[in-house]
C-alpha cells in the first residue's frame, strides 16, 4: 500500500491562513485507500538543528548517554526522517512568510537533509537517494512572485523544490495562491480558484492505493 505523508507548516487557522485553508481543503477531497499520515511541525517537538544534534548523533553512535535536550533533538529527528522516508509521496502545505518558509518547516528539512539517507557525496558532485518519491507543494503568498521581477525574491516554493531535486526528486507538482492581498478586489475569487486546484490535485492522488 502506497504511503502518502502531507507536512503542515502554517498553525494559523483555516479561516486566516490561506495555505492551512489549503491543507484543509487537501484533507477533504483525499479519497484515497492509501495510508495517509500528518506531520504538523508546528505541534511537534522539534528543537532546532544545530550542535546539539551533532553531539546527539555521536554520543547515540557511541552508545554515550544524552541530555535531555540531546534525546529530544534525535528522537525529533528520526520521527521527521522516518515520516519522510516510508512516504511515497509528501505533500508539504506551507505559507510564503517573509518571502521564506516558516521556521518550523526549516527545521523539518534541517532533519531530513542527511547525507548517507537523502543524498550522498561522489567524486562527481552530490546524488539524490529518493528519485522515486513524488512531491506536492500547496503554497500561498500574498503577493505576485510569479513574474520575471519577482521570482527572484521567493525563496520558499523555489527552497522547498531545490532541496527536493538535491534528494533526486524530479516528480513535483505546484499548486500557488498568489496576488490575494495585492489585489483585495479579487481576493475572494484568486482563493476560491486556487482552492478548486486544490480538490484537483487532491483527485489526482484518489487512486494512489497500491
Amino acid at each position: 500500500m502506497k504511503n502518502i505523508l502531507v507536512v503542515k507548516a502554517n498553525n494559523r487557522p483555516a479561516s486566516e491562513g490561506v495555505s492551512s485553508k489549503m491543507h484543509e481543503v487537501f484533507m477533504e477531497n483525499l479519497k484515497t485507500d492509501a495510508e495517509v499520515n500528518t506531520f504538523d511541525v508546528f505541534a511537534e517537538d522539534m528543537p532546532y538543528f544545530g550542535q546539539d544534534f551533532f553531539d546527539a548523533m555521536q554520543k547515540s553512535a557511541q552508545a554515550e548517554e544524552l541530555t535531555e535536550l540531546e534525546q529530544r533533538i534525535l528522537t525529533a529527528a528520526n520521527k521527521a526522517m522516518d515520516a519522510f522516508m516510508e512516504a511515497d509521496v509528501i505533500v508539504f502545505a506551507f505559507p510564503l512568510w517573509n518571502k521564506t518558509i516558516p521556521a518550523a518547516l526549516q527545521t523539518f528539512i534541517d532533519y531530513v537533509y542527511r547525507a548517507g539517507v537523502t543524498f550522498k557525496y561522489t567524486e562527481e558532485g552530490p546524488v539524490g537517494l529518493v528519485p522515486e518519491k513524488k512531491v506536492i507543494i500547496l503554497n500561498a503568498r500574498g503577493g505576485v512572485y510569479s513574474t520575471p521581477e519577482m521570482a527572484p525574491s521567493e525563496m520558499s516554493v523555489t527552497y522547498i523544490r531545490g532541496i527536493m531535486n538535491f534528494f533526486g526528486i524530479t516528480d513535483i507538482e505546484e499548486v500557488i495562491i498568489e496576488g490575494h492581498n495585492m489585489y483585495p478586489d479579487r481576493a475572494e475569487q484568486i482563493i476560491a480558484d486556487g482552492m478548486e486546484r486544490v480538490k484537483e490535485t487532491a483527485g489526482t492522488l484518489s487512486n494512489v492505493n497500491a
